[in-house]
């Protein structure tokens, strides 16, 4: 299962206003219009989309909500259950995980067999549906709609004029698998963790196949699907089976779909019952998977090793040479010592990522290399840390044992002996978790799929890999003495490798920053954060008089480098591009639209932002009344944008404009300098 990450995406996607009107149009049809009591017709649910949108099978995947069909119908008339057309498979890989979805787009029929009673007297007949579903573009947005038709009972059935229509869906249901067509069984007989392989095997399958499955109720199929074999007019598949509580499922159900030679998908549904591995199989998949085994720890020390020249961990090893330079001077057997700790401090840390991609195994989620550096919360602390420590090697502020507040994080980097070599080896392991190095990818990609001991053997070697050049300098002080003398170039030395800790402190406020406004606040907040360490520097480490004062002011800064960082990662309006399209779209589909024409060098425009516009009051509002946002960037000269600017007498930004959901009504011009109850009256009268 995808993990509490998806979950997330649904609990947003349930929580969209349902009052905004739907991009799909829902209608019934009738395959008859007229039948005869005791027969069968089928009714279609026909669902139009528009560009760009598509709605989800009954396995939505991912990240997606099957559409769900809820009839209100006559006695003596009885709905079975829906037949679902072929979908398309659809992979987002714009995250770092890529989701795995089946949709539909532009258009779907799902079917309906409806059986008539004997006992039905001729009249017509309402035939009701309530139809939910979600539907998704670049945003995802939770619909609901009435549809219905009539029928009318005669002695005669007659086609209606949707019948060739419904007819035309009707081949694109995948029929029953032949009896014996497909077996599937379990790779191997583990059964500890939270996933495991299943074969799935096709006798009459031709590649490229794939197999949709349907979903379970405490377990999921992951959607990527990987061929092991083709030939002698059979085809495998594996999948990954992951399972919530209980025991593993004893059969799947599904679509295996081909393309064969024909551009058209084309598949047939099948029942599965697991059976347990071949015992042929396990014994000769067991050299296979130890060679395998051997090849991807090999990887694993190979990445581990590369990734001591990957760019994120350049600036730890300027530390490192730091560190070199100032032991040359030591007795061999503590440099030794020295790099040993440094490697215990890599393995642990190592250990520790181990201990969190299990935890997240187990519970059914997803485990990846960096996926802790991934959150916004641990980016922004390691951006503070790295601050901190690049202020400290341009000497801003010292580290003594009184400076435990600021000085701390930045002072245990480069303080010498055991506590600053161990620590060097858990900030570069920090450090190194965004990059993956050549051959690492891979063998932890394979790592991760297997069990605990495996993983934490795969995490081992890596670490061994990542600590083995320092570890075998230290081991050999004799290379050492390449270096020059300790000496007053030391100084000057340590000023020079705070800019590359300065430029990784840009790179991370840059990975945690989602947009280029939250890269403003973050830099402002770094820069007080700079102003604080100096004032502590000067005014309370170095100076006599009134440190209490200092201090204050210290505290002072602080609170407000806080508050800055709350305001840049905010979760904000989901703004989109501004253009006349997009204004008379929404309108059309019934929604008030703001408009902010802004610029990154417009302060009014920011002023105006974070008074006015990105508050929770019209965040809230906008979702109340299900308006649209679009933000128009006048930064760079945008023809299209100054023709609107001039047209409502404006020589530049700020410029917000407010559409009523009814396009006949001309925008309000809102004042260049906005307050909260502006914004709010004019969302208030454009929702009417």
């Amino acid at each position: 299962m995808r993990g509490r990450s998806i979950a997330l995406l649904l609990a947003f996607c349930l929580a969209w206003p349902a009052s905004a009107a739907p991009k799909t149009r829902v209608r019934l049809l009738l395959s008859a219009r007229t039948a005869r009591p005791g027969g069968t017709i089928w009714a279609g649910l026909q669902m139009d989309m528009p560009p760009s949108w598509h709605v989800y099978w009954r396995n939505g995947g991912d990240a997606g909500d099957p559409v769900k069909i809820t009839w209100t119908l006559p006695d003596g008339v009885s709905a079975g259950p829906v037949q679902w057309p072929l979908p398309e498979k659809e992979t987002d890989k714009a995250g770092d995980t890529p989701l795995i979805t089946y949709v539909y787009s532009r258009q779907v029929v799902l079917l309906t067999p409806v059986t008539l009673s004997d006992a039905l007297r001729p009249g017509p007949l309402a035939l009701k549906a309530a139809v939910h579903w979600m539907e998704c573009s670049q945003e995802c947005v939770m619909s609901q709609a009435e549809t219905g038709a009539t029928l009318n009972i005669a002695a005669e059935t007659k086609p209606s004029a949707d019948a060739a229509l419904i007819e035309q869906w009707r081949a694109k249901i995948p029929p029953p698998a032949a009896a014996g067509a497909a077996a599937a069984w379990w790779q191997t007989s583990q059964t500890g963790g939270r996933s495991r392989p299943v074969i799935i095997e096709w006798k009459n399958g031709a590649a490229p196949a794939d197999f949709y499955p349907d979903a379970g109720p405490n377990f999921s199929v992951d959607g990527t699907t990987e061929t092991l074999q083709t030939g002698g007019g059979a085809i495998r598949l594996r999948k990954m089976v992951a399972k919530d509580n209980g025991a593993w499922p004893d059969r799947l159900t599904g679509v295996l779909v081909a393309r064969a030679d024909s551009p058209q998908l084309r598949g047939v549904e099948v029942a599965l019952a697991i059976q347990p591995p071949p015992a042929t199989e396990e014994k000769s998949a067991a050299p296979v998977l130890s060679a395998a085994l051997a090849a991807m720890l090999l990887f694993a020390f190979l990445g581990g090793l590369i990734l001591n020249v990957m760019p994120c961990v350049l600036p730890v090893i300027a530390l490192k040479i730091l560190g070199f330079v100032k032991q040359s001077g030591e007795t061999p057997g503590r440099v030794r010592n020295l790099g040993l700790v440094y490697g215990l401090g890599v393995l642990v840390s190592f250990l520790l990522l181990a201990g969190l991609a299990i935890g997240a195994q187990q519970a059914g989620g997803l485990a990846n290399w960096g996926d802790l550096f991934r959150h916004p919360r641990v980016q922004m602390a390691l951006t503070v840390l790295v601050t901190l420590i690049a202020l400290n090697l341009f000497g801003v502020f010292e580290v003594t044992l009184s400076s435990r507040a600021t000085g701390a994080a930045g002072g245990l980097a480069s303080r010498q002996g055991y506590s600053g070599a161990f620590f060097n080896g858990v900030l570069a392991t920090v450090l190194a978790t965004p990059c993956t190095a050549p051959f690492l990818g891979a063998a932890l990609a394979f790592a991760l799929a297997q069990s605990a001991p495996v993983i934490i053997l795969f995490f081992l070697t890596a670490g061994i890999g990542f600590a083995f050049p320092f570890v075998l300098l230290c081991a050999q002080p004799r290379w050492l003495g390449w270096l020059p003398r300790p000496g007053a170039w030391m100084e000057k030395f340590k000023i020079a490798m705070g800019f590359p800790m300065l430029a990784t402190a840009f790179w991370l406020m840059w990975l945690s920053a989602d947009d280029q406004s939250a890269v403003l606040w973050t830099g402002l907040s770094l820069v007080l954060l700079a102003l604080a360490a100096w004032i502590w520097g000067q005014f309370v480490q170095r100076a006599l008089r009134r440190k209490g004062l200092a201090a204050a002011l210290c505290v002072v800064l602080l609170i407000l480098d806080y508050a800055l960082v709350l305001r840049g990662h905010a979760s904000g309006i989901a703004w989109q591009p501004w253009s006349p399209q997009a204004v008379q779209e929404a309108q059309q589909a019934g929604h008030p639209v703001l408009v902010d024409f802004t610029a990154r060098s417009c302060l009014t425009c920011q002023i105006n932002k974070a008074a006015s516009l990105e508050i929770n009051s019209t965040r809230a509002r906008l979702r109340q009344i299900g308006a649209v946002a679009l933000v128009g960037d006048y930064t760079r000269e945008d023809p299209a944008i100054g023709q609107v600017l001039r047209r409502y007498d404006r020589s530049g930004v700020p410029l917000v404009l407010v559409y009523s959901k009814d396009p006949a009504k001309p925008p309000q011009v809102l004042p260049t300098l906005l307050t909260p109850s502006i914004v709010l009256n004019a969302l208030n009268q454009a929702a009417r």
